[in-house]
């Protein structure tokens, strides 16, 4: 198992352990040998091997209020030493046939899929690398259990991307 991978499935486990209907939640991924190097008291905190080479997930502050979670990553940038980030957010997912019927209007739609019969919330666990490398976890509210978790590194590609362009220069040539 990779260190993205291992560091994706502690984060569902601790967001399992939390419970669900909770804000989105941002975390740099730092190598541990890095976080050791420039914050040793953290690190120890962190309870982190000085023998075991990890990826340490930093809780980040809230995400910026604007209107989606895609234009709150527009605005973030990581600097050199955080080797990925990952975003834990809970949706609600509808049926595909329910998609011709949402209203325009945001309201109205928020209101039309948290009362539809069909719908399912989801809980998902993103994380991405530098280099591209990704990995993902998904729990149903309806199906909570930890051997009903699904991972896999191509579950939410759209979000990975997103997560992604946050470690692209904002200029080119950067």
């Amino acid at each position: 198992m990779s260190l993205l991978e291992e560091v994706v499935l502690d984060l569902e486990r601790h967001w399992a352990e939390r419970g669900w209907d909770a804000a989105p939640c941002m975390y740099a991924l730092v190598s541990s040998g890095e976080l050791r190097r420039a914050e040793p008291e953290l690190a120890d905190q962190l309870g982190l091997d000085p023998g075991t080479e990890t990826l340490a997930a930093l809780e980040q502050p809230a995400l910026p209020e604007q209107a989606t979670v895609e234009d709150a990553l527009a605005t973030i940038a990581w600097p050199e030493p955080v080797e990925g980030c990952a975003l834990v957010i809970e949706r609600v997912v509808l049926p595909p046939e329910a998609e011709d019927d949402i209203p325009d209007d945001e309201a109205e739609a928020a209101a039309y899929a948290a009362n539809h019969p069909g719908r399912e919330d989801v809980r998902m666990i993103v994380a991405v690398l530098r280099d591209g490398t990704r990995h993902s976890a998904l729990r149903l509210r309806r199906h909570d259990a930890d051997d009903e978790v699904v991972t896999g590194p191509e579950l939410v590609p759209a979000l990975a991307d997103a997560l992604h362009a946050t470690f692209e220069p904002d200029e080119p040539g950067e």
